[in-house]
Order: C-alpha cells, then sequence, then structure tokens
C-alpha cells in the first residue's frame, strides 16, 4: 500500500497535526521573541524615567528633552528600510542578532551623555541601532507562521509592549534610588544596567532562531515539508493577488495611507510613554512611587489588548476595532487633559493606553494580509519607519507645547487629535485586502 504523503494529508485530513505542528513553532520562537521586544521597548522608553534626573543634572529643557529623545526615531526611520531589506538577504537569525548587540551597546553608551547634543546623538545613533527589528520581526513571522497562526503570534509579541511598561516602570523608579552609588548618577545605572541584557539576548538569538522552517532541527520531517508547503501556497496566493515585489509595495497607496495611520498611533503611543514619568512625578510623587503608578495603565492594557485582539480576531472585520481603539485612546487623553486632579486623570490615562494597545494589537494584521515576498520586506518597513517619526513628533510636540503653554493640557489635546485623525482615516481606508480582491474580481 502506498505511503500517504504527509505534505498533502496533513492539512486537510489531520486537523491535530496542525495544531501540534503550530504550537511547537511557537513554543520555540514566540517566548524568545517576545524577551526580545520587551527589552527593545524598554531600550526605546527608559530615558522618559532617565530624564526625571537627567533633565536636572545635564540642564536640559523640556524643548531640548524632547527633541533628543524624539531623534531616536528619525535614526530609525532613515535605517529601516535597508535594515529590513539586508534581513532578507543575510537571514533573520544573524541580522537580528546584529541589531540587538549594537542597540545594547549604544544603549548603555547614552550614560555618558553631557548635554544636549551628545544626548541627541545618541538617541540618534540608538534608533539607527535598532532599526529593523520590529518590521524584521513582522517579516520573520510571515516566514513561519500562516494565517491566522500569524495574527495570534503577532498579538502574542506586542503584549512585550504593556510588559515592558509594567515591568520597566517600577524597575527604573528603583534604579534611580541608587544615584550617587560607584560615583554614577541615578539615571546613568538606569540606562547601563538596562542596556545590556540586549547584548546577551543577542548572543542567544544566534543559537535559539533559525531562518526558515526548512532549517529548524526541532521540527520532525514532516512538519518541516508541510509548513514550508503551507506557506508557499499562502505567499503564492497574496503575491498573484497583490504582487511580491518592493515596487509593488512602494507603488501601493494604502500602504502610505496604512503608514499614516501607524504615524498618528506611534505619535500617541510615545508622546503618552515618554512623558508619563514627569506627569505622573508633577502630582508630587517620589521615584519609586512614579514606577508603579506608571506601571498601573500598562497592567490593565495588556489584559484588555489580548481580550480586544481575540475579538477582533474572531471576526470577518476587523476595522471596527482598530478604528475603535483610536477613538477610545484619543477619547481618554483628552479627558486626561482637562482634569489636574490625580485619580480622574491617571483613570483617563489608563483608558488612553488601553486604547492604544488594542490599535497596535489588532492594526498589524491588515499589512500582513495582503503583504508578500520583497513587498512584505519593504512594505512593512515603510510602514514602520514612516510611522515611527511619530516617535520624533509625539514627545518633541509635547515637550515644545508644554514649555510653551507651561503645563501638558494643550499637549495632551493635540495628540488626542492626531488619535482621532488616525481613526477617521482607517475607517476611510477599510480593509485593503479586501479591497483589493473585490476589485480584482469585478
Amino acid at each position: 500500500m502506498e505511503r500517504p504523503d504527509p505534505v498533502r494529508a496533513a492539512p486537510g485530513a489531520d486537523a491535530t497535526f496542525e495544531q501540534d505542528t503550530m504550537r511547537t513553532v511557537t513554543r520555540r520562537i514566540v517566548p524568545f521573541i517576545f524577551v526580545c521586544y520587551v527589552v527593545s521597548y524598554l531600550d526605546r522608553i527608559n530615558v522618559g524615567f532617565a530624564g526625571l534626573q537627567m533633565n536636572r543634572d545635564l540642564g536640559l529643557t523640556p524643548t531640548q528633552f524632547g527633541w533628543g529623545a524624539g531623534l531616536f526615531f528619525i535614526g530609525y526611520f532613515l535605517c529601516e528600510i535597508p535594515s529590513n531589506l539586508m534581513m532578507q538577504r543575510v537571514g533573520a537569525r544573524r541580522w537580528i542578532a546584529r541589531i540587538m548587540i549594537s542597540w545594547g551597546l549604544v544603549s548603555t553608551a547614552t550614560c555618558l551623555v553631557s548635554g544636549p547634543v551628545s544626548f541627541g546623538l545618541l538617541r540618534f545613533l540608538l534608533g539607527a541601532a535598532e532599526a529593523g527589528f520590529t518590521p524584521g520581526v513582522y517579516l520573520f513571522f510571515t516566514l513561519w507562521f500562516p494565517g491566522v497562526w500569524r495574527s495570534r503570534a503577532t498579538a502574542s509579541f506586542l503584549v512585550g509592549i504593556p510588559v515592558a511598561n509594567m515591568l520597566g516602570a517600577p524597575l527604573s523608579g528603583y534604579l534611580l534610588t541608587l544615584d550617587g552609588a560607584g560615583g554614577l548618577a541615578g539615571w546613568q545605572w538606569l540606562l547601563i544596567l538596562e542596556g545590556l541584557p540586549a547584548v546577551l539576548l543577542g548572543i542567544v538569538c544566534l543559537f535559539v532562531l533559525a531562518d526558515k522552517p526548512a532549517d529548524a532541527s526541532w521540527l520532525r520531517p514532516d512538519q518541516r515539508d508541510w509548513l514550508a508547503s503551507r506557506l508557499r501556497e499562502e505567499q503564492a496566493t497574496l503575491a498573484a493577488r497583490h504582487g511580491s515585489s518592493l515596487r509593488d509595495a512602494f507603488a501601493n497607496p494604502r500602504v502610505f495611507v496604512l503608514a499614516l495611520v501607524n504615524f498618528c498611533g506611534i505619535c500617541g503611543s510615545l508622546g503618552v510613554s515618554l512623558w508619563l514619568p514627569q506627569i505622573i512625578r508633577g502630582f508630587g510623587l517620589g521615584y519609586v512611587t512614579v514606577g508603579l503608578v506608571a506601571a498601573a495603565p500598562y497592567a490593565v492594557g495588556a489584559v484588555c489588548m489580548v481580550l480586544w485582539a481575540r475579538l477582533a480576531n474572531g471576526s470577518s472585520n476587523r476595522i471596527p476595532y482598530v478604528c475603535g481603539a483610536l477613538f477610545m485612546a484619543a477619547v481618554g487623553l483628552a479627558a486626561s487633559a482637562g482634569t489636574v486632579a490625580p485619580l480622574p486623570s491617571m483613570l483617563a490615562l489608563i483608558v488612553t493606553v488601553v486604547g492604544i494597545l488594542s490599535f497596535q494589537a489588532t492594526y498589524w494584521a491588515i499589512p500582513s494580509g495582503f503583504l508578500t515576498g520583497r513587498a512584505a520586506a519593504g512594505g512593512l518597513a515603510l510602514i514602520v519607519s514612516v510611522g515611527n517619526l511619530g516617535g520624533f513628533a509625539g514627545p518633541y510636540a509635547i515637550g515644545y507645547l508644554r514649555e510653551a503653554t507651561k503645563g501638558f493640557t494643550v499637549p495632551l489635546l493635540v495628540i488626542s487629535g492626531v488619535l482621532l485623525l488616525g481613526s477617521v482615516i482607517m475607517f476611510i481606508l477599510g480593509d485593503p485586502a479586501k479591497r483589493e480582491d473585490s476589485s480584482t474580481t469585478v
């Protein structure tokens, strides 16, 4: 009797086979990438806590701090697309390791800054070093996770944002209390001790990740064959519908509209996270208490974003969930700007963070739903890099407007308007994959 081909038999005939295979892949890849992202996001935002002491020690004004903190995203923007294309050429394992080691070294070196110029330069170099990590992970997931499995992996990966804030906020608050130990300021200890883990994880990355299923010694041969076949079929279908070349991505106006939506979301996300410690500090709290209070919105947000993503994944149309999340964030931020009382202000900020995190948990399934091949490498990098300009615009706008108006009310209202704009644009655009599919069948 002829033995059945496992590649053909498994997908339709044995759902248990698919479940077992993808659970093995998920357990091997997602937890490690999750930890890397937590460290990545922590190194990106810990300057918000460092600024509580650093601004005083270096004499940085709110505008200078906002400008310097935001320069991270200019470096990120300039190097994002080349980095992602290079990853596709040399492989994810080596390139992600390179990214992590270099950003860990630069993040640690930020403890040596002595004024606004050196602060801005190190932040720019940190962005250049880290460029390509986030879109690289999205690209990496397209090489390992088909269909709905990719949406689940992405949602799990993005939980790293609130976790980084939940763990990083109390830790950063505590590290500031080391002020004077060993002749170093507390903010210097913070940058050193939170930067070195990236270097160690980068080295570990070389031994944990594999570039593609065919390289995975930890999968059985039939699992490797089935997964590779399933991914080839899916990518061929996407390429036939939407194109797979770099030119296809850059010629698709919907990619640029999605980049604008991402810009609005990140403008709010990084604007709030980088200034949140100083907003809370204004309530008259100590460093450790600031860290604990700053973790609260992200603890609530971690739970809500997972539930929101599950609802979106179970729906045939995720657009209302993406738009609704941004709208929620906009309303929450506007409410926080309208009150000076600590408790109502924090409750409104919790709503804001929940909305922003829920947006991020549902948004990324949209571009990965119609981009593949080099179109995915270039398109995802374009969306992330243009979006990350919001990471410059948000913190800088808040710092500039705060210095001009002597408060946070106007800055937060402006960022609220940006979030609302993103919600409206996403609603008008709709789902690009469904729109393009319907246009090809006319």
